[in-house]
């Protein structure tokens, strides 16, 4: 058997040797991708031998061949397969074409399609070890040449709650951590019952802007159906908690227990709950359990303990898993992570996380995420995942927050009502000389790739969204247009598909000149403009150069409901920010004039 063995082993050298030798050409070369990005480990068969060789670094390769004209194949995950000729004395420069599902994976998707201003330099992006997507303003855009935007609405209002951690800390809030369309959703202004089977109905209204008295601004406000609560389908939910030592806070774990705890107390038997946790342990803390057995679920939330590293990506495979085992036809399958997203083992890079996200989300999987947590709070992360699975976004601070989300807002949380939601806006160019989208601003790697794509959203039930646009007169609107006038200033898409189903629905809702003073507005939609100003102060827009920290004041105060508390809450955080803001650009002003 040695013996055999021996010359088996001197066999294979003496083709090693005789392929040596007998190679007159080597052929070189560099495979890279649409993007011309080095592809490493390609797959190479060389057809004149059969043998198998691959791609180093930079996408390079060498190949010796004992002819001048040969033919290789190239494979590679996730893209086409490759046959071709070449000529072994050429330099191959070779491109291999992404599948369709991986181009879907690395592709940078848009929270809106109206073209942005350049990043402002001297954006904070961070504080302390808190990460926040680096965000670049929406600008103006002329109409003649770019009549139509795109917007990606949302039910996400993680922003809001995070601004008011910062502020009731006395703290100024990072500037990216301020998403504009997230403030405005937090209040569900003014709800309105879609007619008969319509999914959405949408208002408009044009009035002034208390910036800038040359411009004018439109409300765009769409608002989804509500569901039958008695016909509201069963629920598969799978709880994934990150227990890891980062966890163990009271503003963290005990937190996310406490709310847990109010959203399992409003379960029906038809519904089934899992939890998966990660951190020192990884795996099934509680299988899946009906909802009429509450003692068992409270009891496995009250059994969560925090403790050791942060496998994040684990967790998630797991709990996607559970989620396919345990998939209900037509029903409401989701998976709801709660953490600091502080991931620290296995896949934690953004885009690493969006790939594994978007892999897991096949089937009909929902993604829910809360966040928890300050100081090493990774918002960036979190809302990576949530917009990738098919999913909402909330931040926690406390546990009146976690009842607001989890069971006054459960529907909206929950059960979507359409998936895949977009807005087209069509400006009439005579009407609207320019527009200026507020809100909905892009991160600033979407904007560099220039193959992203808009991005469709999941809008849940009883849902009710303001876009709010900037806009200059056209040529045929006045400074002061008069309602008789009843021109169309904009055309407004609705594009969308109900829950499991491919078929694309459309909406169409036109705009009409309705123009209404501001301080004459229904409240609602005043209110609504002192949160973008707000929003605006805090992300240093220059658009509100000529305006104040007292005319919000000013302006909430006079559209505020003093009956509802949400309302009376938003005032005491202007007037919380108006003293930590204002008193840093006395020092600035004072410091300039020492100089």
């Amino acid at each position: 058997m040695q013996c055999h063995i021996k010359q088996v082993a001197l066999l294979i050298g003496w083709l090693c040797f005789y392929t040596t030798v007998t190679a007159q050409y080597y052929l070189r070369g560099e495979i890279k991708d649409g993007k011309d990005k080095p592809l490493q480990n390609v797959k190479i068969v060389l057809h004149s031998t059969g043998y198998l060789h691959s791609s180093g670094l930079g996408g390079a390769f060498g190949i010796p061949s004992a002819v001048k004209s040969d033919s290789i194949g190239l494979s590679l995950d996730g893209y086409e397969p490759l046959s071709l000729r070449v000529n072994t004395s050429e330099y191959q420069k070779i491109t291999m074409k992404m599948l369709p599902y991986t181009a879907s994976l690395q592709k940078h998707y848009l929270l809106s399609v109206t073209t942005s201003l350049q990043a402002l330099s001297d954006r904070k992006l961070s504080v302390a070890d808190e990460t926040y997507s680096a965000l670049v303003e929406n600008g103006f855009i002329q109409t003649d040449g770019n009549p139509v935007t795109g917007i990606t609405p949302n039910v996400n209002r993680a922003s809001y709650s995070n601004i008011r951690r910062f502020i009731n800390m006395n703290s100024q809030v990072p500037e990216d951590a301020v998403r504009i369309e997230e403030m405005l959703n937090y209040f569900n202004f003014n709800y309105m019952e879609p007619g008969g089977d319509s999914t959405f109905t949408v208002r408009s209204q044009l009035s002034s802007c208390p910036w800038n008295s040359q411009n004018q601004l439109l409300f765009v406000q769409m608002a989804s159906k509500k569901l039958n609560l008695n016909k509201i389908p069963p629920s598969n939910l799978v709880f994934l908690i990150d227990v890891s030592g980062s966890m163990d806070m009271p503003n963290r774990l005990p937190l996310l227990k406490s709310a847990f705890r109010k959203l399992v107390e409003n379960l029906r038997p038809v519904d089934t709950v899992s939890i998966v946790v990660y951190g020192g342990v990884t795996g099934v803390m509680l299988p899946p359990t009906s909802g009429d057995k509450k003692e068992k679920i409270l009891q496995a939330i009250e059994d969560l303990a925090a403790g050791g590293f942060t496998p994040g990506e684990a967790g998630i495979r797991q709990a996607y898993r559970l989620a396919h085992n345990t998939f209900i036809k037509d029903g409401n399958n989701r998976v709801i992570l709660a953490t600091d997203g502080d991931f620290n083992v296995g896949v934690s890079g953004e885009q690493e996380l969006e790939s594994l996200i978007l892999k897991m989300k096949q089937g009909g999987i929902y993604l829910t995420c809360l966040g928890v947590g300050m100081g090493n709070y990774k918002d960036s992360k979190i809302e990576a995942l949530a917009k990738k699975g098919n999913g909402n976004f909330a931040y926690l601070d406390d546990e009146k927050e976690g009842e607001k989300v989890l069971v006054k807002e459960l529907t909206q949380t929950l059960y979507a009502v359409a998936d895949n939601v977009s807005l087209n806006v069509h400006f009439n160019h005579e009407s609207i000389g320019a527009y200026r989208l507020i809100g909905f601003d892009n991160k600033r790697t979407a904007l560099e790739d220039t193959t992203s794509t808009l991005e469709g959203g999941e809008i849940g039930s009883g849902h009710s969204m303001i876009a709010v646009f900037e806009v200059t007169p056209g040529s045929s609107q006045g400074k002061s247009p008069s309602p008789a006038a009843e021109q169309k200033l904009a055309t407004v898409t609705i594009n969308y598909s109900l829950p499991g189903k491919k078929d694309v629905s459309k909406q169409v809702y036109d705009c009409v000149n309705n123009y209404i003073p501001l301080a004459q507005l229904d409240h609602y939609f005043s209110f609504a403009t002192s949160v973008c100003m707000f929003g605006g102060f805090l992300h240093s827009s220059p658009y509100l150069k000529n305006a104040t920290w007292d005319d919000v004041i000013n302006l909430t105060k006079a559209s505020m409901d003093t009956t509802n508390p949400l309302h009376t809450e938003f005032f005491d955080m202007v007037v919380k920010a108006k003293k930590i803001y204002e008193p840093s650009k006395k020092r600035k002003r004072r410091n300039r004039d020492e100089r």
